[in-house]
C-alpha cells in the first residue's frame, strides 16, 4: 500500500475536497451554501477600545456598523493575556494550557527567575508545531481557498522545531503557509511590524511605495485574495486577517493623530494610539464594502475580536491590561455577523473564549474537530441563531509566565457564572470577584464566600491536572 507524508495526505484531501464541494453543489444546487468564513483579529485591542463598547470619543463607524448587523459578545475573553497563546488556541481549538504554548513566542529566556521571588517559569513551547492540524489544513481539506494575511506569531525557531530528518527548521517553515493557508502576506515570527508605513522591513510584506500604511495594504491584500477564490470557481474561502494594528510601535497617519491630539483627555490618553484605532477600522471598513459590492456578505460568517487586552491604554472599569489574568487582560471586544442566522443588533453577556470560534467555525463549515486535537471550545451556533443558551461550567486561564513590559504574577485563574478566582503562584495566594456587581475586581470577597471559594479553586486544580498544564518551578533563592 502506497505511504504518503503528513503534507501529501493534505494535499490529497484538499483535492478531495474541491471535488466533494462541487459535486455537492450540483447536486443540490442554489440549496446548499458553504459559508465563507472571514475571521478578523486585531493585536492588543482592549475592550473598551470601540466606541460601540463604550467609548464616545473613539470613531469605529465600521466596527460599530458590524455590531448593529451581528450579535455583540459583553464577557468574550482571550484565551491568554499575550498573543501567541491565544493565537495557537484558535488554530487548534485547544487551551494554551494543553498547548504549552503559555506566553508570548519571543517572551523571557528560559529558566528566567521572576525578580523578588523564588519562581522559574516553567519551559514552554514558542511555535504551532507542523504536525498540528490546523483550521486552515481542515477548511482547505473541505475545499476551501484559504488566505492568512497580517500577524502570525507561531513560527518563532527554538532548538525543539526539527523536521522529520532531524535538522532544526527555519523560521520561514513554520510561516502560514506551511499550516494550511495558500496565501500569506505578512506572517512571520514578528510581534509588530517594524513599521506601519512603507517600508514595513516584514520579510514577506513588501511595501508598493513609501508611506503607504499598513491597514490599508493589508485590506487590498483581503480583497485580492477573496477575489482570487472568487474567479476560482466560487469558491468558499477562509480569509484570517489578523491585524498587526495596534501593537506597538504606535504610528498612525498624522491627520488622525491631531485629529485625537484635540479630543485628549479621559477615554484618549494616547491620541495616536486612538487614531490607530480608528486606522483600523477603516480597513475593516473597506474590507467589509468590498464583501457586499460581490454579494458576498449574506453568505459569509465575520468574526471581530482581539488577541488580549491593550498595552498601555485606559482600560477602566477593568482592572490591569495585557499580561494579567485580571478582566483588563483577557476580556475582549468580540463580534459575530451572519446574515440570516445572526439577529442583527443584539448582545449577549454569555462568557464565552478564543477555542469557541474554533469549534463554531467547523460546526458552520460542518466539520469535526480533528482527532488529533482535544477541543477545548463549544460551538456558539446554537447561541447565535438564538436556539438554546450556552451551557458549562467554567472557562479557564493559565498564565505562568512573566510579560517583560509588566511586573505581572504567575496566575491561573477560573470564571465560573458571575464568579472569578483568580490562583496567585508567587505565595499560593486566591481571590475571588463578583463580576455581575464587581467588573473592576476590587473587592476580593475569598474570606466571604469559604465553600465557593474553595469549590472553584478545586475546579481550576482539576483542569490544570486534566490539561498537564506546566507550573513555576520554585528554587530555594528570592532575587
Amino acid at each position: 500500500m502506497l505511504q504518503l507524508g503528513y503534507h501529501a495526505r493534505l494535499a490529497l484531501v484538499a483535492s478531495l475536497g474541491v471535488f466533494c464541494v462541487s459535486v455537492l453543489a450540483e447536486q443540490s444546487g442554489a440549496d446548499v451554501k458553504t459559508p465563507n468564513i472571514v475571521l478578523i483579529m486585531a493585536d492588543d485591542l482592549g475592550w473598551k477600545d470601540l466606541h460601540c463598547y463604550g467609548n464616545e470619543k473613539l470613531d469605529t463607524p465600521h466596527i460599530d456598523r458590524l455590531a448593529k448587523q451581528g450579535l455583540l459578545f459583553t464577557d468574550a475573553y482571550s484565551a491568554a493575556p499575550v498573543c501567541t497563546p491565544t493565537r495557537a488556541a484558535l488554530m487548534t481549538g485547544e487551551s494554551p494550557a494543553r498547548l504549552n504554548i503559555t506566553n508570548h513566542a519571543a517572551g523571557h529566556p528560559l529558566n528566567f527567575q521572576k525578580p523578588g521571588t523564588n519562581l522559574i517559569t516553567p519551559v514552554w513551547l514558542r511555535h504551532l508545531p507542523l504536525e498540528r492540524v490546523t483550521l486552515a489544513e481542515q477548511l482547505k481539506g473541505a475545499g476551501y481557498a484559504t488566505g492568512f494575511v497580517g500577524k502570525w506569531h507561531l513560527s518563532h525557531r527554538s532548538r525543539s522545531d526539527s523536521g522529520t530528518d532531524g535538522k532544526l527548521l527555519t523560521e520561514a517553515q513554520l510561516r502560514p503557509e506551511h499550516q494550511g493557508f495558500d496565501v500569506n502576506m505578512g506572517g512571520c515570527n514578528y510581534g509588530g511590524p517594524p513599521s506601519y508605513f512603507s517600508p514595513y522591513r516584514i520579510p514577506n510584506l513588501k511595501g508598493k511605495a513609501d508611506g503607504e500604511y499598513l491597514p490599508d495594504r493589508s485590506a487590498d491584500e483581503c480583497i485580492n485574495f477573496i477575489e482570487s477564490a472568487q474567479a476560482d470557481g466560487n469558491r468558499p474561502f477562509f480569509l484570517c486577517w489578523w491585524n498587526y494594528s495596534v501593537h506597538y510601535p504606535f504610528q498612525a497617519p498624522a491627520e488622525l493623530v491631531a485629529k485625537y491630539k484635540k479630543r485628549k483627555g479621559p477615554g484618549i490618553e494616547n491620541p495616536t494610539y486612538a487614531a490607530m484605532i480608528e486606522g483600523m477600522d477603516a480597513s475593516i471598513g473597506k474590507l467589509l464594502k468590498a464583501i457586499n459590492e460581490q454579494g458576498l456578505d449574506n453568505n459569509t460568517i465575520v468574526i471581530f475580536t482581539s488577541d488580549n487586552g491593550p498595552f498601555a491604554a485606559n482600560v477602566k472599569p477593568l482592572r490591569e491590561e495585557k499580561g494579567h489574568v485580571y478582566e483588563g487582560g483577557i476580556r475582549v471586544p468580540m463580534i459575530v455577523r451572519w446574515p440570516g442566522h445572526v439577529k442583527p443588533a443584539t448582545r449577549t453577556a454569555t462568557p464565552v473564549i478564543t477555542m469557541d470560534i474554533h469549534a463554531t467555525i467547523l460546526e458552520a463549515t460542518h466539520l469535526k474537530p480533528d482527532p488529533s486535537n482535544t477541543p477545548d471550545g463549544i460551538s456558539l451556533l446554537p447561541l447565535l441563531r438564538n436556539e438554546s443558551a450556552l451551557i458549562r461550567e467554567a472557562i479557564y486561564f493559565h498564565y505562568p509566565n512573566y510579560a517583560f513590559h509588566k511586573a505581572n504574577r504567575f496566575a491561573s485563574a477560573i470564571r465560573s457564572g458571575d464568579h472569578k478566582l483568580l490562583w496567585f503562584y508567587d505565595d499560593d495566594s486566591v481571590e475571588l470577584y463578583d463580576l455581575k456587581n464587581d467588573i473592576s475586581e476590587s473587592q476580593n470577597i475569598a474570606d466571604d464566600m469559604p465553600a465557593r471559594t474553595l469549590q472553584l479553586h478545586s475546579k481550576l486544580k482539576a483542569w490544570l491536572k486534566k490539561t498537564k498544564a506546566s507550573y513555576p518551578q520554585k528554587t530555594s533563592r528570592s532575587d
